[in-house]
C-alpha cells in the first residue's frame, strides 16, 4: 500500500521548499492510488508556536490539494517512548550519564565525536542503579561499528548511497528528560503509520542512514526514500526564512494575487520537468506526469531581486493559467479581490462574468483587477486616457454616437462598429478618433481589449450614460 506524510515542524511560516515537498508526495500519491497523510511534528516545545501551526494550514489551505489523514506528534509520546524502550530492551541503545556540562566540551572539542568515554560499555547493572536513583541521561543508540560495515540505501532521486558506520555517531534517542529526538519520533510515526514512500529535501540525506538503523531496530522493513534538490536564491545561497524573509514564504504569492494551482504547478517546475518541454500544466496534466525520474539532482534557483520577491517565470505561468482557467472558478479570487479594494460589483453575475473573461487576457494577477480594471466600475480616467478625449471633436462626436447607439434597437458589436464607422465616415474623421476615445471614456484606459467588445461588455444603458457625459 503506498502511503506519503508530509511532516511539517511549527516553527514558521510554510516555506516554499516545503511546500514544493509537500506537492511532490501529494502529486506520487494521487498518481500510485495512494495515501497522502500530514503529520505536524510539534515535539520542539521551545520552538514550536500556534502562529506558526496557522501560518502552515493557512499555506496549505491555499494550495487546496487536502489530505487523507492528518496526526499530531505531540499526541503520539506515548508510541514513541515504547519504540525507546523496545530498541533498548534489544541491547540497540545505552543510557549516557554524561553531566551537561561535558556534553557542552564535546561539541566544542575538534574532530569527530563517536560517544561519550565508558558510557557505551557501562554495565547493566550500574546502568539500572543510577537510572534508578533518579540520575539523568541521554537514550543514545549503539552504532554496529563492529559488526557492520556501512549503512546503504538506493535513494529514487540520487541512487545507491552508503555511509560508514565509523562515521555515524551515537546518536540520541531519548533527551535527559525523557522527551523523543526527531530521529526517534519521526521513525517510530512513521513505522507506525506504514510509510511506504518518505520523500523529503537532500538536506536530510544524511540523517536517512541513522533512520534506516531505527527502522531495523524497530523490526520494519525501511520505506524508499527521495531526496529532492534544495532551492536555492539567485547567488547560490540555501533558502533561508531568516535570510530571505518573505521571498520563501508561499503566503507572499497568495498575497501578491496568484492562483493556487499556478503556483503549484510553478514549485513543480523548481527540480522537476515531465521532459516533454510542458510548463504549464493542469492538475490532472501533473499527476499523470510526475515521476521521481523526472526530478534533477541540481539545485533549483527561484529569482528574486530585493525589491521584487517573486519570481518571473511564476507571474508568466500565473497569466497564462489566468487565461486558461474556467472564468466561473476565477470568479471568487476576483470578487474577493474587489472588496478588499472598496470597489462595487455592478450589475448581475453573467456581466460580472462576462467582464473578467474579457479583461484576463491582459492581466497577471488578481491583483490586476482592481488595480487596472477600476475604471470599468467607477469613472475614473487615466491621463493617457483623458489624452484622447481631448482631441479635436472627440467628446462631440462621442455624445452624438451616444444619441445613436440609444435609437437603434439593435446592439451588438457589429451593430456598434457599423455605427461608429458611418458618423465617422459622415463627419470626415477618421474610425479611430471615435474607437479610441470610446475605450478611454467607457474604460479609463488608453488601451485595453477591442472597444467594440467592451461596448457589448458595459451594456447599452452605461454605454449611452458614459458617452453622454464625456
Amino acid at each position: 500500500m503506498i502511503r506519503l506524510r508530509f511532516a511539517p515542524s511549527p516553527t514558521g511560516f510554510l516555506h516554499i521548499g516545503s511546500a514544493r515537498t509537500f506537492i511532490f508526495n501529494w502529486l506520487y500519491a494521487r498518481r500510485q492510488g495512494g495515501t497522502m497523510i500530514l503529520r505536524i511534528d510539534d515535539t520542539d516545545v521551545e520552538r514550536n508556536t500556534e502562529e506558526s501551526l496557522a501560518s502552515i494550514f493557512d499555506g496549505l489551505n491555499w494550495l487546496g490539494l487536502g489530505w487523507d489523514e492528518q496526526y499530531r506528534q505531540s499526541e503520539r509520546l506515548a508510541l514513541h517512548k515504547q519504540a525507546a524502550e523496545a530498541i533498548f530492551k534489544k541491547g540497540h541503545a545505552y543510557r549516557d550519564f554524561t553531566p551537561a556540562s561535558a556534553e557542552e566540551e564535546k561539541s566544542r572539542a575538534g574532530g569527530p565525536w563517536l560517544f561519550n568515554p565508558g558510557m557505551p560499555e557501562l554495565p547493566a547493572e550500574e546502568s539500572d542503579r543510577r537510572a534508578a536513583s533518579g540520575a539523568p541521561f541521554v537514550l543514545r543508540y549503539r552504532v554496529p561499528r563492529d559488526t557492520r560495515a556501512t549503512v546503504e540505501f538506493d535513494d529514487l532521486v540520487y541512487g545507491p548511497q552508503s555511509k560508514s558506520t565509523a562515521d555515524i555517531e551515537d546518536f540520541a534517542l531519548l533527551r535527559s528528560d525523557g522527551t523523543p529526538t526527531y530521529h526517534l519520533a519521526s521513525c517510530a510515526d512513521d513505522a507506525d503509520l506504514r510509510i511506504s514512500h518518505i520523500v523529503r529535501g537532500q538536506d536530510h540525506l544524511t540523517n536517512t542512514f541513522k533512520h534506516i538503523l531505527i527502522f531495523e531496530s524497530l523490526g520494519v522493513g525501511p520505506p524508499r526514500f527521495a531526496h529532492l534538490p534544495l532551492l536555492v536564491a539567485p547567488d547560490g545561497a540555501k533558502l533561508s526564512k531568516r535570510r530571505h524573509g518573505p521571498v520563501v514564504s508561499v503566503l507572499t504569492y497568495r498575497d501578491a494575487g496568484f492562483l493556487p494551482h499556478a503556483y503549484v504547478n510553478f514549485l513543480c517546475l523548481l527540480g522537476w520537468s515531465p521532459k516533454d518541454n510542458r510548463e504549464q500544466m493542469t492538475r490532472q496534466e501533473l499527476i499523470d506526469a510526475f515521476s521521481f525520474e523526472g526530478i534533477n539532482r541540481s539545485n533549483a534557483v527561484v529569482n528574486f531581486t530585493e525589491d521584487n520577491p517573486i519570481d518571473p517565470k511564476a507571474l508568466w505561468l500565473n497569466s497564462q493559467h489566468l487565461r486558461a482557467f474556467p472564468v466561473e472558478e476565477l470568479l471568487p479570487f476576483v470578487r474577493t479581490e474587489l472588496e478588499r479594494a472598496g470597489l462595487p460589483i455592478p450589475f448581475d453575475g453573467d456581466w460580472f462574468a462576462r467582464a473578467v473573461d474579457t479583461l484576463r487576457t491582459r492581466f497577471f494577477t488578481f491583483k490586476d483587477f482592481p488595480a487596472r480594471a477600476r475604471a470599468y466600475l467607477s469613472d475614473l480616467i487615466e491621463p493617457d486616457a483623458l489624452a484622447k478625449l481631448d482631441q479635436p471633436r472627440a467628446r462631440e462626436l462621442l455624445r452624438e454616437l451616444s444619441g445613436r447607439l440609444a435609437a437603434n434597437p439593435e446592439f451588438t458589436e457589429q451593430s456598434v462598429e457599423a455605427e461608429l464607422r458611418k458618423l465617422a465616415a459622415e463627419r470626415g474623421v477618421k474610425a479611430g478618433l471615435l474607437i479610441n476615445g470610446a475605450r478611454a471614456a467607457l474604460t479609463g484606459q488608453s488601451v485595453g481589449p477591442s472597444a467594440f467588445t467592451v461596448f457589448v461588455l458595459m451594456g447599452r444603458e452605461r454605454v449611452v450614460e458614459r458617452l453622454r457625459r464625456v
